[in-house]
């Protein structure tokens, strides 16, 4: 079937090639996976400081099962001239993204094809990524081609299990260093400098990277990553990079080791790179990553200098889990993402053992995937993906949260030696190739002799999850019974396989290990036990799914949650209650109140900056203005006490950014112009410039009476090429009509504004306190998905859609919400992106109208 209808769309007469497809089907790809292999990608590229373009010739050479049908090549938005194939001149037949090479040019076995062509370069919305640095002048030109981009850059098979080896020519100025997959060789030619990179392993389309300018390698040391910063950023890198070097030496080692298979590439490079889209990306043997999350510009912490170690280990993992042994196609997306997320901690664990790591895992992944799972806007792990083009839509919480919660209930129903086994088994035997979840699954399977067939079919096909209930009771001082049972908090009949591990908490605690596949389950090893004061479902944290406290439980945990020593089961306490008040069965004022009694002694780093943060959510989200100003000072009184008497430093900067998000107040705002001004200090805590131009922002974003001034001060303390981003940034929070409107316009027809400064003023311009103001553009912003989602990387929607959304609490935005769902034909990625946004709404609006 795919046969017949491929030939009948690429019948070689023109009128027939002008159905091409858009984008690469699925039945395109399958049907030239069938046909190629063993490509060659020979690559020439000439860099020319800011020109709009830059000029290569490729050499591609594969061989072909069959000839006699014509074969697609995948190039877009660039200009493509001299075709040759099998040296004859061929004309240029391109349409909807790709060059047609007709049948009766190719010939089975082995074929060449040759073309000259021009791609372009742009500060934003282009695969090749123009920065200028504001500070010195200084260009930097980089590739960002995942999930598929690489064919706007030069012509391709642009599709990840057409897998290529790769070899690398630039020509560029000869002040210019250029990094990619492998190391290269350069030649002086009069002032230009060529460098040639050696060929590379096989490697997908998206995997192939470059990046040129004026970059500085930092710290060289033989035996150790390289890392490579810009020019104007080389004295702040030299103090950094050598923790980031360490982690990943380190984490080389570990992995190599748990994976039984040495780093797959011949060498190891990260390259920082100012305003990247993502946090990182994992190009072989290359990987980039955003310099913001390395060279930190807040004061930071020792939780972001521990999430720094787990995005350097989650790239480091991919070089395994992803390049090495790549998915198939983009639906397995989580094969890469999932588990690279989760080897991250599961390899931080064992480099710092004494980090609570898991107790982390729990914080930064569990809540995102949670509320996500948790909307009618979810999807299974596993996502159906007809066409690369809509390959933007698997990336999100799902895969990136999801996922590695669900491997590590996975790792505790195998045991942690069968669950290495499997992995160890599949990288064997999917070396430099391809593969999908059934084959992970069956590596698993054969490692552990275990059937994980219902298991895989509920949690990698099936969307949603479990909300899991105790109900129990005692006689006589013992447990006479404890049940627990499962729902589909979507109400969609599902009921998955769950291993967990129940506390009883009394005088000596005792925790049982459970595992069922039902609906209700009883414990029948735990009766008996002493009669506990209360029961945890979820201890460290072994299974997914929404854990909420009995009614008995709940009013004594709150009572006793000061003095749980264990922080892990502090942590997980705290999400419960908290996800209690998110369900709408805990009042947002009561969990303000219990943090307000609370966090003065808490000393936990990361737990405290959770707490705060839902009392953010909490006051600013789900409370009404009356309910919230009584409450507002003396948090406020609280945080700007913590930020000066705190005993540790990284808890004086966490509340000195919990007094930035609490400030409304004249009085609280007041101290934030006293830390501006140098009136008081954080003490023993240096101020970095995007600490101070987040004061600046919510004093605008306030209307206090000396935010100008306050402003005018900032711009003329930093000139630097940050501060002209940060300035930008801050002005999108005035509280004025005109300000939002040249804000909006801007966002979606300045086609030179780099997307990170609009990604990181979307929240300024929804401040919390400017829902009126900004709710005209709600439904603006609704009509521009379509061009956001054609023009932006990839999170770039997700973070718009949230941002308008979430600046919203009323009944009327929530029905405007679904108005413009149900009067506009969108594409199914759009309508579950927008019902996973929209839940937050509709959250908040049930929330306020139970607890007036």
């Amino acid at each position: 079937m795919i046969r017949a209808w491929f030939i009948a769309l690429l019948a070689i007469s023109t009128n027939a090639f002008a159905a091409a497809p858009e984008g690469i089907p699925l039945a395109l790809a399958q049907q030239r996976a069938a046909r190629i292999s063993d490509i060659h990608y020979q690559l020439q590229f000439t860099l020319v400081p800011k020109a709009a373009t830059t000029a290569g010739h490729e050499e591609l050479r594969f061989t072909l099962k069959s000839a006699g049908e014509p074969l697609l090549l995948d190039y877009r938005e660039g200009t493509a001239s001299k075709l040759t194939i099998n040296g004859a001149e061929a004309p240029i037949d391109s349409d909807s993204g790709h060059i047609l090479l007709p049948a009766d040019k190719l010939r089975a076995g082995e074929n060449t094809v040759s073309v000259d062509f021009a791609s372009p370069v742009a500060p934003a919305g282009k695969a090749i990524t123009r920065f200028e640095d504001k500070d010195d002048g200084t260009e930097y030109l980089y590739t960002l081609f995942v999930p598929m981009d690489a064919d706007m850059a030069f012509p391709c098979f642009d599709q990840p299990d057409l897998k290529g080896r790769f070899q690398l020519g630039i020509t560029a100025p000869d002040d210019w260093t250029v990094i990619s997959n492998t190391n290269g060789a350069t030649v002086e030619a009069g002032r230009q400098r060529i460098t040639n990179f050696a060929e590379t392993e096989p490697i997908s389309t998206y995997l192939f990277a470059f990046a040129a300018g004026h970059f500085k390698k930092v710290h060289d040391v033989p035996g150790m990553p390289g890392v490579y910063v810009r020019q104007s950023k080389l004295q702040q890198a030299e103090t950094e990079a050598p923790e980031v070097q360490e982690i990943a030496k380190q984490g080389i080692d570990s992995l190599s080791a748990f994976f039984a298979q040495k780093f797959p590439f011949p060498k190891y490079d990260m390259v920082l790179i100012p305003g990247f889209a993502y946090g990182g990306m994992e190009h072989a043997g290359a990987t980039f990553l955003r310099e913001e999350s390395v060279l930190f510009r807040t004061a930071p912490t020792h939780t972001d200098r521990l999430g720094r170690d787990i995005l350097v280990l989650h790239e480091l993992t991919h070089q395994w889990f992803g390049d090495f042994t790549t998915m198939r196609w983009f639906d397995d997306l989580w094969l890469k993402e999932g588990f690279a997320q989760f080897m991250a901690y599961h390899t931080l664990a064992e480099l710092k053992p004494n980090e609570a790591v898991w107790k982390r895992f729990y914080e930064s992944i569990k809540p995102a995937a949670y509320a996500i799972d948790s909307t009618k806007g979810t999807t299974p792990i596993y996502q159906d993906i007809p066409n690369l083009k809509d390959a933007k839509s698997a990336y999100g919480a799902i895969v990136y949260n999801k996922a590695p919660g669900v491997i590590k209930q996975l790792d505790f129903v195998l045991g942690d030696q069968k669950f290495r086994d499997g992995l160890r088994l599949y990288l064997q035997q999917h070396a430099y190739g391809n593969a999908q979840w059934s084959d992970l699954v069956h590596a698993w399977e054969q490692a552990s002799g275990q059937d994980l067939e219902k298991w895989a079919e509920m949690w990698v096909r099936h969307r949603g999850m479990p909300q899991v209930e105790v109900q129990w009771s005692c006689a006589q001082g013992k447990l006479a019974r404890l049940t627990l049972s499962q729902h589909d908090v979507l109400n969609e009949g599902g009921v998955w396989p769950i291993a967990t591990e129940v506390l009883l908490q009394g005088a000596q605690p005792e925790r049982i290990r459970a595992e069922f596949d039902a609906a209700a389950s009883q414990v029948r090893a735990a009766v008996g036990k002493p009669c506990p004061r209360y029961v945890w479902a979820n201890d460290r944290d072994e299974a997914y799914g929404r854990f909420l406290l009995d009614r008995r439980s709940r009013p004594v945990v709150m009572q006793d949650l000061g003095g749980v020593h264990d922080v892990f089961l502090r942590a997980l306490l705290w999400g419960s209650l908290w996800d209690s008040v998110r369900e709408a069965d805990l009042a947002p004022r009561d969990f303000v109140a219990l943090s307000q009694k609370l966090l003065p002694t808490e000393n936990d780093e990361s737990l405290t900056q959770s707490i705060i943060g839902h009392d953010v959510t909490a006051l600013h989200r789900f409370m009404p203005d009356a309910a919230r100003q009584s409450l507002v000072p003396p948090l406020e009184k609280l945080a700007a006490d913590r930020m000066l008497h705190a005993p540790e430093q990284g808890l004086r900067i966490i509340w000195f950014r919990g007094l930035r998000g609490l400030a409304e107040t004249a009085d609280g705002r007041g101290d934030l112009k006293k830390l501006l001004s140098g009136e008081i200090s954080v003490p023993g805590v240096q101020l970095r410039p995007l600490d101070r131009w987040s004061m600046v922002t919510t004093l605008i974003a306030g209307n206090d009476p000396d935010a100008s001034a306050v402003f005018a001060a900032e711009q003329n303390r930093d000139h630097s090429g940050d501060g002209l981003k940060y300035a930008w940034i801050a002005q999108a929070a005035r509280p004025d009509a005109a300000a939002k409107k040249q804000y909006f316009d801007e966002y979606l027809h300045n086609a030179q504004r780099p997307e990170d400064w609009i990604e990181q003023s979307l929240s300024a311009f929804n401040f919390w306190n400017q829902s009126e103001l900004t709710a005209p553009y709600l439904k603006p912003a609704l009509d521009a998905l379509p061009q956001i989602k054609q023009n932006r990387k990839i999170f770039f929607l997700v973070a718009w859609l949230n941002a308008f959304i979430d600046g919203q609490h009323s009944p009327q935005a929530d029905q405007e919400v679904y108005s413009f769902l149900k009067t506009n034909r969108l594409d199914k990625d759009l309508q579950l992106k927008i019902l996973q946004a929209v839940d937050e709404l509709d959250r908040a609006v049930k929330i306020r109208a139970k607890y007036q």
